[in-house]
């Protein structure tokens, strides 16, 4: 078997890392406009669902960078 080596992605994995870092210290900085816009319903009820997906993404993002650096892999199935 030949063995494929692979940059690992140290870039990204900081670079997704600080963006959800700094994500979170933005949100409860500015808990004020979250509590006053998040509940006000209508056209706003589409804020906590947007704000939802981007910390998905975002933390989501990181943690796949994060496994890919530590070396984790799924085992796979052997027939």
């Amino acid at each position: 078997m030949a063995r494929t080596t692979q940059k690992k992605p140290y870039f990204k994995m900081l670079l997704y890392g600080a963006l959800s870092a700094a994500s979170y210290i933005f949100l409860f900085a500015n808990v004020e406009f979250v509590n006053e816009n998040f509940v006000k319903g209508g056209v706003y009820a589409a804020l906590p669902i947007i704000t939802a997906l981007y910390f998905s993404f975002v933390h989501g993002a990181f943690a796949s960078y994060l496994i890919s650096v530590l070396g984790l892999k799924a085992k796979t199935a052997s027939h």
